[in-house]
C-alpha cells in the first residue's frame, strides 16, 4: 500500500489514538510471574506481586488540577512519562501508568466563587452543602477537560484506572491516614502563628508562600520616650502587638537590660515590655534589637513559647486591625502603618527611615499578601516523618535524579517545620474530627451557622472529641470540624490510595505497589514528592517509589520563563494542531536533561515536524520498493540474520551491525532515563545515516529485480522497522501510522504499540 505524498498529522492522530484505546494496549494484564503455568492468564485470584526481578513497571501521573488547562509543563511530563511507559511495555514488562486529577481545593473553590459572583451570589448565600453541590456540577462539566487534552498528546495511560482525589475510595484513604497519624501522636491541633491569606480566607503551608522582591522602608524608633532601646522594623503596625524586645545574648550593648521589664505607652497602647535574650536575633540586623510580636511572626511565636510571653493579635483574618490595636481598630494594615508612622514622627520617636528592598510574602494561588496570624489549626509533626524520608534517600532505597537535588532535599528535611494541614474552605476532604455538642454553647445554632463556627468555640476535651469517619451513638450529638484538609495531604497518598489502600489485600495494591518511578518537575520536590515519601514510609512501611526523576521548567527560545505578561507562552494544543503532536513531543525531549530547564520555541517545534516528514518519506521510499520488487520475505526471515536465506552483502552486514550498536545505545540511554541522548541519537541515525547514506547507496541496487536487490530491500525494511520501534515511544503517531501500512507478513504485531522492543540481530 502506497503512503500519501505528504504526512498530515491531523488526518491520523485521532484515529490512531482510538485504535490504541480500542485494542486495550493501555491496560496491563496482571499475571503471576512466579508460576510459569499461569503466565498470560488475566486476573487470576492467586495473582500476587512477583518477588523476582520480573516486577511490574509503574508510574503514577502527577494529577493535574481539575481547574487546569493544558500548558507546556503538562506536555513535558506527559511526553517523558509516555516514553517510559511505551518503552517498558515494549520490553515485555507489565506496565501501568495510572492517570487522574486533583480536586485542587483553593483553586477550584475560587473558580466557582467567581462564577457565583457573576450571578450576584456568594457561597454563603448557598450554604455549604449547596455550594459543594455546585462545585461538583462544575467539576463534571469542565473538570475533566485537561484529561482529554492529555490524550491529545498521545498519553498511553490506563484510563480504566483513572482516579480523582475526591473519589470515594481515595476519600476513605484520607480519613484512615488522618486517624492513624492522629493515634500515633503525629497529628495535633494547636494555636500557632500560621501563614494566612486574607483574600483566600484560609491558612496555607510554608511551602505555599511565595516571595516577591519589593521596595520598602526600615523604620527605627522607640515605643515611647522612656524606653531605653531603639528597635527597627519594616512593619510598624505589628508593633502594636509587641510583648517583648529580644536581643542576642552575646550583644554587649544590651546585656544590662536583659531581664528587665518596662511599661510603655504606644499611642494609647499601654503594656509591659520585657527584654529577653535569644540566639535567633542577629546583632548586625537593624539595631540588633527586635520587637517580639508572637501573634504575627513564627520566629516570635517560638520566642514567646520559650519565655512564657502572652499572645496579643492586632491583625485579623481580613487584614484589618483588631480591638487589641486600640484606636487603630478596623483600619487596613497599610492605613495603620501610615497613621502610626505619623504618630512616631509627631512625637519625635522615629529616629530614621531607610529605603530597602525586602521580600513580600504572597499566596502561591492568588498572589495576595500573606499575613502571619495566630490561629488554631491542625498540624502534622514533621520531624519523625522527615527522619525516615531522609534515611530512605541516604541509604539508596530511593534514588533522586539528578543526584544534586539530594542535597537540597536533605536541607529542606533538616530545617522542616510542622505542616499546617487545615484549610478554611468548603471544597475538599472534610477533616474527620467530630465534636460533641454541649448545652448552652454555639453548637445549638442553625446548620449553616454551625459550619461557620471557629475552633475556639468548640470543646475539644477527649471525652467530647472523636477522630474517624463515623462517630458513635446519635449522629445529631456531634458536629464535624468545619475545615478541610490541605490538598497536598490527599495527594501525598496518591501512589497507594489510587491502588486500593488501606485495603492491603486489594489486587492492584498487592501487585503494583510500591511503584517504580515518580516523574515530576523539580519545583514540587517539597510540595509533593517529599510528602509522598514520608506518608508512604509511615503508612505502608514501604518507600512509594524507587526513583524520583525531576525534569526542568520549559522556557522560551530566549531562555525566559513563559508568562502571560511577556506573551511568550506556548499552547501545546495549538502548536500540535499546527505541526503535529510528535513534533511537540520531540522538541520537549531533545535538549532536555534531568533537573535542567529547556528552551523551546516554535522554530524548534517546526524543525521536528520536518523530522516526521522525513521519516514519512523514508517509509514511502522503502514501501514502494518492497511493492515494486515483490519482496519475497516473511517477518521470520528478519529475526536472525545468520539463519536467513537472504543473501546480504558484506556492506549490508556492516550496516546491520551498526544498527545493533544504535539499538544497544538507545536501550542503555532509556534504561538510564537519558531521554535527550536517546532521542538525539535516533534523530541523527534516522536522517543522516539511514536516509542520507544507506538509502542513497541502495538506490542503484534496487533498480534490478535480482537476489542483490532483494537483499538491499530487505536491509532497508529491517532498519526501518527497527527505527520505527525505537522511535515509537518518542513520536508514537507517525510511527504507528507507518506501521499500519506495512504488509502484515512483515509485522511481528498488528499494532506497533504492542510490538517487542528490538534486540540485536547480528
Amino acid at each position: 500500500m502506497e503512503l500519501p505524498k505528504t504526512y498530515i498529522p491531523q488526518d491520523y492522530e485521532e484515529k490512531i489514538y482510538k485504535l490504541w484505546e480500542k485494542s486495550g494496549a493501555f491496560t496491563p494484564k496482571i499475571v503471576n510471574r512466579q508460576t510459569p503455568d499461569v503466565r498470560g492468564k488475566e486476573n487470576s485470584p492467586d495473582d500476587q506481586r512477583p518477588t523476582t526481578n520480573d516486577l511490574p513497571f509503574v508510574i503514577m501521573m502527577p494529577p493535574p488540577n481539575v481547574t487546569g488547562k493544558l500548558h507546556i509543563g503538562h506536555a513535558m511530563f506527559v511526553t517523558l512519562e509516555d516514553i517510559l511507559t511505551r518503552y517498558h511495555r515494549m520490553r515485555g514488562e507489565t506496565t501501568l501508568w495510572l492517570p487522574g486529577t486533583d480536586h485542587a481545593g483553593i483553586a477550584t473553590q475560587n473558580v466557582v466563587e467567581k462564577e457565583l459572583k457573576k450571578e450576584g451570589l456568594r457561597k454563603e448565600d448557598l450554604g455549604r452543602e449547596k455550594f459543594v453541590e455546585r462545585v461538583w456540577q462544575w467539576k463534571e462539566k469542565y473538570g475533566n477537560e485537561i484529561l482529554s487534552q492529555i490524550k491529545h498528546l498521545g498519553a498511553s495511560c490506563d484510563w480504566t484506572r483513572e482516579r480523582f482525589t475526591l473519589d470515594e475510595g481515595l476519600s476513605e484513604a484520607v480519613n484512615v491516614a488522618f486517624k492513624r497519624l492522629y493515634d500515633k501522636g503525629l497529628i495535633y491541633q494547636g494555636l500557632r502563628t500560621v501563614n494566612w491569606c486574607p483574600r483566600c480566607q484560609t491558612a496555607i503551608a510554608d511551602d505555599e508562600v511565595e516571595h516577591k522582591t519589593q521596595k520598602g522602608k526600615f523604620y527605627y524608633f522607640k515605643y515611647d520616650k522612656n524606653f531605653p532601646i531603639t528597635i527597627a522594623t519594616t512593619r510598624p503596625e505589628t508593633k502594636l502587638g509587641d510583648v517583648a524586645v529580644a536581643v542576642n545574648p552575646k550583644d554587649n550593648r544590651y546585656k544590662k537590660f536583659v531581664g528587665k521589664t518596662y511599661k510603655i505607652n504606644l499611642d494609647g497602647i499601654e503594656r509591659e515590655i520585657k527584654i529577653i535574650a535569644d540566639q535567633a536575633v542577629d546583632p548586625k540586623f537593624g539595631t540588633g534589637a527586635v520587637g517580639v510580636t508572637p501573634a504575627h511572626s513564627y520566629i516570635d511565636w517560638q520566642m514567646a513559647q520559650a519565655n512564657n510571653l502572652p499572645i496579643i493579635p492586632v491583625i485579623n483574618e481580613f487584614a484589618r486591625m483588631t480591638k487589641k490595636a486600640g484606636k487603630y481598630e478596623g483600619l487596613k494594615v497599610s492605613e495603620a502603618r501610615e497613621k502610626l508612622v505619623e504618630y512616631l514622627k509627631a512625637n519625635n520617636l522615629l529616629e530614621k527611615e531607610e529605603e530597602i528592598e525586602n521580600n513580600l510574602a504572597t499566596c502561591y494561588r492568588c498572589g495576595g499578601q500573606i499575613e502571619p496570624i495566630a490561629s488554631k489549626q491542625w498540624f502534622v509533626k514533621m520531624k519523625p516523618l522527615a527522619e525516615k524520608a531522609r534515611e530512605a534517600v541516604k541509604s539508596g532505597e530511593i534514588k533522586i535524579v539528578p543526584k544534586r537535588f539530594e542535597k537540597i532535599y536533605f536541607h529542606w528535611l533538616d530545617n522542616i517545620r510542622d505542616w499546617c494541614i487545615s484549610r478554611q474552605l468548603w471544597w475538599g476532604h472534610r477533616i474527620p474530627v467530630y465534636y460533641r455538642k454541649q448545652e448552652n454553647d454555639k453548637t445549638t445554632m442553625s446548620n449553616d451557622e454551625k459550619l461557620e463556627i471557629s475552633h475556639s468555640d468548640l470543646d475539644i476535651s477527649k471525652n467530647n472529641l472523636y477522630v474517624g469517619s463515623n462517630p458513635p451513638g446519635n449522629p445529631d450529638e456531634w458536629i464535624q470540624d468545619p475545615d478541610v484538609l490541605d490538598t497536598w495531604f490527599s495527594s501525598s497518598l496518591w501512589p497507594f490510595s489510587t491502588l486500593g489502600w488501606p485495603n492491603e489485600q486489594s489486587k492492584d495494591y498487592k501487585y503494583f505497589y510500591p511503584t517504580t518511578v515518580m516523574e515530576t518537575g523539580y519545583d514540587i520536590l517539597f510540595f509533593w514528592v517529599a510528602r509522598m515519601i514520608m506518608m508512604g514510609l509511615e503508612l505502608t512501611g514501604k518507600a512509594p517509589f524507587k526513583i524520583v526523576y525531576l525534569h526542568g521548567l520549559v522556557r522560551d527560545e530566549h531562555n525566559r520563563k513563559m508568562s502571560k505578561s511577556l506573551g511568550n507562552g506556548i499552547d501545546p494544543l495549538e502548536v500540535s494542531k499546527k505541526y503535529g503532536t510528535d513534533a511537540v513531543r520531540m522538541s520537549l525531549v531533545v535538549g532536555a536533561t534531568a533537573g535542567n530547564d529547556i528552551a523551546v520555541g516554535e522554530a524548534k517545534i517546526k524543525g521536528y515536524r520536518n523530522f516526521s516528514n522525513k521519516l514519512w518519506n523514508i517509509a514511502r521510499f522503502v514501501l514502494s520498493n518492497i511493492e515494486n520488487l515483490e519482496l519475497r520475505i516473511q517477518a521470520e526471515d528478519l529475526k536472525n540474520i545468520h539463519h536467513s536465506k537472504i543473501a546480504f552483502s558484506k556492506q549490508d552486514l556492516q550496516d546491520l551491525k551498526k544498527l545493533d550498536e544504535v539499538v544497544k545505545t538507545v536501550t542503555k540511554h532509556l534504561n538510564n532515563m537519558q531521554f535527550s541522548r536517546a532521542g538525539e541519537l535516533l534523530y541523527n541515525y534516522s536522517w543522516h545515516e539511514f536516509a542520507d547514506k544507506i538509502i542513497e547507496q541502495s538506490k542503484d541496487r534496487l533498480k534490478a529485480d535480482n537476489e542483490d536487490s532483494q537483499a538491499a530491500a530487505a536491509k532497508l525494511l529491517l532498519i526501518m522497522r527497527t527505527i520505527l520501534k525505537m522511535l515509537h515511544p518518542f513520536i508514537p503517531f507517525v510511527t504507528e501510522t507507518i506501521w499500519q501500512n506495512l504488509p502484515n507478513e512483515l509485522k511481528d504485531e498488528k499494532l506497533l504499540i504492542s510490538a517487542k522492543w528490538p534486540q540485536a540481530i547480528m
